[in-house]
């Protein structure tokens, strides 16, 4: 049975357009054709048997020919999606990651707050206020959208699956408001409609509510998403909101959307007057601004739930009923004027002013664009998140409590732990030592164990922060009064700084390193110092850092730009300079002559006349299949590439969104790749998985194993709906709290990040399935993210903060292929940089795979020829623009053979090789086409054969007509 999409026939018919003109100058030409080769027959047998003859059949049946020759592309697109075998989960699956995803978030659910064992609850009944209660944070919007297949949890689902009964008269307010709010979709967020204002809840509706229970549930929402960062100035950024009772401002100048709302105050004042013993769940994934919490103290709990996912919510119930423990802990550091973050005057949107000769035009959907550079400064350097508020507040520059509300790590229990530290031993570069945790309280529940180290500073030196995460582990569910010795080990050089100014490589100062395990990124339990005695500087072949192929060394001195980053010298003596915006909004002369986009980009100026063409199209007989157990470097990939030509290279590269193309020629066959971190939704055949948590929420677990068995879990749902590629996990840094895409990358730690990204990529690959680790790389916020996004940071923040997480992917996850980032770094598209793509990701971190564009719209910078030259492979295109390469120099082919080979590598390796070379089936709908073509070729040259025959018939017969 076909099932058609609407939208693929509207699709077909629009391409018909162009058809249909090629067709009726094709028909004027036949006739003219036909009249002029024919005027004898006209002149001596009249108009009407030439009409009549056979010539016209063959002029028919040509253009029939032509017509379904023409629409072959759009006909199969059609009937291919329409005939497509849905591949869906089965229902032992659906059960079992439905499971596991409520697990990820038993663990997630972080307790901030928890004053006079408010929690967990004794009373059944519970008034749920807020707005959000009714339309909860599950995920995000763009790639994170999840869809509607399979059914959802919601937030009051949770509660009374726990056993809970809530207030109906509250969740009918809320339901009805929330018809007056636009609809949330995969590229939209709403920040236009307050909560309802207190002015609309009626006395009786109140007295209704106290009546029911004495408990009172406040539910705080924050949405984010890809292609827009959460305003950092509502009134600014002129977001109005509607009030239906009143008209107020909503904010004042210079308030954020992580602080509340006045209406949101006025909610809190009025739960607060009429409940005692209030919980509060903030449900987001960017860092709340919690000042409030001091003037409200009837708020006795806060419960921080990021984006929870298909069956996440059914934790929320269960910890509140006190089924579960909470153990989650923060990934990122909550502050009391999130404006005290030293990114906050540079993240955002900053253009140009002088750089109108650098534009660029490009042509995306039909839609004509102009665009120009705009730019970033990362001015803080390495001290991002906790490390600097460790940092500043151990130089004196800030006060702790007064600027950090709920630290890097923190979070609650419903019972106590005390951790033992062991003797640390330091004994051929490695550090050991084991931690004893032991609950002392009345309840079960797990325990962290986080390690941080301070290594030994000299003024002015390398940059480096008091508190840096170097390991972590979680206990099992411990019993009250029973305990677990977890071993930590690390090496030493993960305690390395990078030198970016003088030895240029990793090094690992001598001195004294203070080791201790904290209950959070400020709190020491125990600690105990390592005397590195010689300093050593990685910077041989035969002594790498972290087990570096290549020595790594300088590559991005010019991405520095010149902007004043953070310093710790003389007490971060620069602070004020550093931190404020930028002075300048011109890009300077240095800067403006080394930048490049599709304006000014030529690959004839890049090509080498030494470089010698490649075979190709050659007839070796190898298959693709015989490749899935040979090196990289093996000798058979040249015998196999030379059977590539030119045509089936450039389609390979050029059309890779959410799938590599089929090259029938080596058996290869076409693959699935899709988007989302949290779960995959096929936006063709409507097929989606259970969607999991957000990847913040993993982070909040603090539980590498978890990472892992969601890993294997999409393994197992991609294998079912036939996915091999995997479009996550994403990695960049919440160098911000207002990053949109905060809910799709982990935290604000590097080291957090990447233990969780490298689980992930390792949970997947082992079910065959190649993760597309992104994106690749200083991504860390939306705003401006496909105007040519100039990002300026240093080698050592570059390397430290935010390659790091990519570094383990790569290195302990096995990471198959990479999707690049939209934005520059300094002046050069990070898709197209060959210091990232191939002298750091390949040379140093040894990565075998290939490197996928982000969604391919052109956007004035984006085209394969660059790419390709650079260490790009594919272009996530889904239609026709600069996602061809267009050189076809030696240099070129030698680029596209390279990318080729890069691509292939990833998808043999996948799980659709693993049992050989695999089956692949004509549609019935292809065969009949064929069979039609074959028919119409027959009958196109017997009716011409019989039209020629006639006409010289007739032609004869008219001589000899004449004749006599």
């Amino acid at each position: 049975m076909l099932d058609i999409n609407m939208s693929d026939v509207y699709a077909v018919l629009d391409s018909l357009i162009p058809y249909l003109v090629a067709i009726g100058v094709f028909l004027v030409l036949a006739i003219v054709v036909t009249v002029a080769v024919n005027k004898k027959t006209v002149k001596n047998v009249g108009v009407r048997k030439l009409v009549h003859s056979e010539s016209w059949l063959v002029v028919l049946v040509a253009v029939v020919a032509s017509v379904s020759m023409m629409l072959t592309g759009p006909l199969a697109t059609l009937l291919t999606n329409a005939t497509a075998t849905k591949y869906e989960l089965s229902e032992a699956t659906i059960e079992r990651t439905n499971a596991q995803a409520k697990q990820v978030y038993d663990e997630a659910v972080t307790m901030l707050q928890n004053n006079d064992g408010n929690l967990p609850m004794a009373a059944s009944r519970v008034n749920v206020f807020g707005w959000g209660s009714t339309q909860p944070v599950l995920g995000g919007s763009g790639s994170g959208s999840m869809s509607n297949e399979h059914p959802m949890v919601s937030l009051l689902d949770g509660l009374h699956n726990a056993g809970f009964e809530t207030n109906t008269e509250l969740t009918d307010l809320y339901t009805d408001y929330r018809a007056e709010r636009p609809e949330l979709t995969m590229f939209y967020q709403d920040w236009t409609l307050p909560e309802v204002p207190a002015a609309q809840y009626s006395d009786e509706l109140i007295q209704d509510a106290r009546d029911f229970s004495d408990e009172a549930i406040i539910v705080l929402t924050r949405f984010g998403g890809e292609n827009a960062d959460l305003p950092t100035d509502m009134k600014a950024e002129g977001i109005v909101y509607t009030n239906n009772s009143e008209d107020y401002e909503d904010f004042e100048a210079g308030e954020s959307l992580l602080e509340l709302s006045r209406t949101e105050r006025d909610l809190l004042t009025l739960v607060t007057e009429n409940f005692d013993n209030v919980t509060l769940v903030y449900n987001g994934s960017n860092a709340l601004q919690f000042d409030f919490l001091d003037d409200y103290p009837q708020i006795k709990s806060v419960l921080w739930c990021p984006p929870a996912g298909q069956s996440g919510f059914n934790s929320l119930g269960e910890i509140l009923a006190g089924e579960v423990n909470p153990s989650g802990k923060t990934a990122d550091t909550f502050l009391r004027d999130v404006s005290a973050s030293p990114s906050f005057n540079n993240f955002g949107r900053f253009a140009y002013d002088n750089v109108d000769d650098l534009a660029a035009t490009f042509t995306f959907a039909g839609n004509e664009g102009r665009t120009t550079p705009t730019f970033v400064n990362y001015n803080e350097g390495i001290y991002v998140g906790y490390k600097f508020y460790e940092t500043a507040a151990d130089e004196g520059l800030i006060d702790y409590d007064a600027t950090v509300q709920f630290p890097f790590g923190y979070g609650l229990s419903y019972t106590t732990f005390e951790q033992e530290m062991g003797d640390v031993t330091y004994s051929d570069g490695t550090v050991s030592f084991d931690v004893t945790v032991t609950n002392t309280g009345d309840t079960a529940g797990k325990d962290v164990v986080e390690v941080y180290y301070n290594p030994p500073y000299t003024n002015g030196g390398i940059e480096k922060a008091t508190a840096n995460l170097v390991e972590f582990d979680k206990t099992d569910l411990l019993e009250p009064g029973e305990s677990q010795t977890l071993t930590v080990e690390f090496e030493d050089d993960d305690m390395a700084s990078y030198d970016s100014e003088n030895a240029e490589a990793y090094v690992l100062e001598a001195g004294d390193y203070v080791v201790s395990i904290n209950s959070d990124s400020h709190t020491v339990i125990d600690e105990q110092t390592v005397n590195v005695a010689e300093t050593i500087t990685y910077d041989t072949e035969s002594n790498t850092h972290d087990g570096d192929q290549t020595v790594a060394t300088n590559q991005f001195d010019y991405a520095a730009g010149d902007v004043t980053y953070l310093s710790r010298a003389d007490g971060f003596a620069n602070y004020a300079e550093a931190v404020a915006a930028p002075a300048s909004l011109s890009m300077s002369e240095e800067a403006k002559a080394t930048f490049t986009n599709n304006a000014n980009y030529d690959p004839a100026d890049h090509n080498d006349d030494s470089d010698e063409m490649p075979t190709t199209g050659a007839d070796n007989g190898v298959q693709l299949y015989e490749l899935r157990d040979k090196d990289y470097d093996d000798p058979l990939w040249d015998e196999l590439l030379d059977e590539l030509t030119v045509d089936e290279m450039d389609n390979l590269i050029a059309m890779g969104g959410y799938g590599t193309r089929a090259i029938d020629s080596i058996g290869k066959v076409e693959l699935t790749d899709l988007d989302g971190p949290a779960s995959f939704v096929n936006n063709f055949t409507g097929v989606s998985s259970i969607a999991f948590p957000s990847s913040v929420a993993f982070a909040c677990t603090w539980n590498e194993d978890l990472a892992t068995e969601f890993g294997e879990a999409i393994g197992d749902m991609a294998r079912e709906m036939h996915v091999t590629g995997w479009y996550a996990p994403a990695m960049n840094i919440h160098r911000s709290p207002f990053s949109g895409r905060n809910f799709e990358y982990f935290s604000e730690d590097s080291l957090l990040s990447g233990v969780m990204a490298a689980n992930e990529v390792a949970g997947a690959r082992s079910k065959g399935v190649y993760s597309f680790i992104k994106h690749f790389a200083l991504n860390d916020q939306e705003a401006n993210r496909t105007q040519m996004l100039c990002t300026w940071s240093n080698e050592q923040a570059i390397r430290e903060i935010y390659l790091k997480p990519f570094e383990m992917a790569v290195k302990d996850g096995g990471a198959q292929a990479v999707m690049s980032a939209y934005n520059y770094i300094g002046t050069t598209y990070a898709g197209a940089s060959p210091n990232l793509l191939n002298t750091v990701l390949r040379d140093e971190w040894g990565f075998r795979g290939f490197v996928l564009t982000d969604y391919f719209g052109g956007y004035g910078y984006q085209n394969a020829d660059q790419e390709i030259r650079n260490g790009g492979d594919a272009m996530l295109a889904t239609m026709e623009l600069t996602n061809h390469v267009t050189d076809r120099s030696a240099t070129s082919v030698q680029a596209m053979r390279t990318a080729a080979h890069n691509i292939l590598y990833t998808a043999v390796h996948s799980w659709a090789y693993e049992n050989g070379e695999p089956e692949t089936t004509t549609p019935i709908w292809r065969t009949a086409m064929y069979v039609a073509w074959g028919m119409t070729a027959v009958l196109f040259l017997g009716l011409s054969a019989l039209a020629i025959k006639k006409f010289l018939d007739r032609k004869k017969a008219a001589t000899i007509e004449v004749q006599g």
